[in-house]
């Protein structure tokens, strides 16, 4: 009723009398909506698993898990039309830094300037929080990476996390079973015994995608339908 009566919700500019902006918790809401994903750290990689989705039978699926640079892949819960403009702008960074310092870009360093741009968009007018997070899986100088961003810019570095309508039940799932000594095989398995919890109706092989990163060759790929089947059926039996 304060809020209604005072409007702190027309304009990311003004904090409400507790201390909040309306409009990010809105974009919040936004990834609470947003298909399942998950991300792992092995000690050898990081494995990226996600729920995909056929919304109509004459439309092909969104892909959920996607390259930045050669060593670092991401995946996102939100709004896919916020996701794709700080996608393009997160591969931008990544091959800025190669032509500069001839090296690849850190994973902490992407997600901060991607972050960067988040925050911009809490304290401006005529702008809106973006309705997106990321996750963000990558190897770098400090080995395997798992970081999360949130819509107002802040990120946090994970050894397990889950964004997306079923976030909670993955969380929970992943809280009683990862090991900070767990294997990349392992990770994978773990990630879609989770995402299995999360998906109405269960797991299969067309409903997930599936990406990693390993520690040897610090090349991020997306693992094929057929591979995904094998860990499906894996899974199963």
């Amino acid at each position: 009723m304060f809020r209604r009566e005072f409007g702190y919700d027309r304009a990311i500019t003004i904090f409400s009398p507790d201390g909040r902006l309306f409009q990010v918790e809105y974009a919040r809401e936004s990834i609470r909506k947003g298909w399942t994903t998950l991300g792992i750290r092995a000690k050898d990689g990081v494995v990226l698993v996600s729920e995909r989705r056929k919304v109509s039978n004459l439309m092909k699926t969104t892909v959920k898990i996607l390259n930045i640079d050669e060593h670092i892949g991401l995946t996102f819960a939100g709004l896919p039309g916020d996701a794709r403009i700080l996608i393009d702008k997160a591969r931008i960074y990544a091959q800025s830094y190669r032509i500069i310092y001839d090296e690849p870009i850190p994973v902490e360093y992407l997600a901060r300037k991607i972050c960067d741009i988040k925050q911009a968009h809490t304290q401006y007018g005529g702008v809106r929080p973006f309705g997106v997070a990321f996750l963000f899986a990558g190897v770098d100088f400090n080995g395997p990476q798992l970081i999360g961003t949130e819509p107002g810019g802040s990120y946090f570095i994970y050894y397990a996390h889950a964004i997306g309508s079923g976030a909670s039940t993955v969380i929970d799932f992943l809280e009683k079973n990862y090991s900070k000594d767990i294997d990349l095989e392992s990770a994978i398995i773990l990630g879609l015994k989770a995402l299995n919890l999360a998906v109405e109706g269960g797991i299969t092989s067309d409903n997930v995608e599936i990406g990693y990163v390993d520690v040897k060759n610090k090349i991020f790929r997306k693992i094929s339908r057929d591979e995904i089947k094998k860990y499906v059926e894996k899974l199963r039996g």
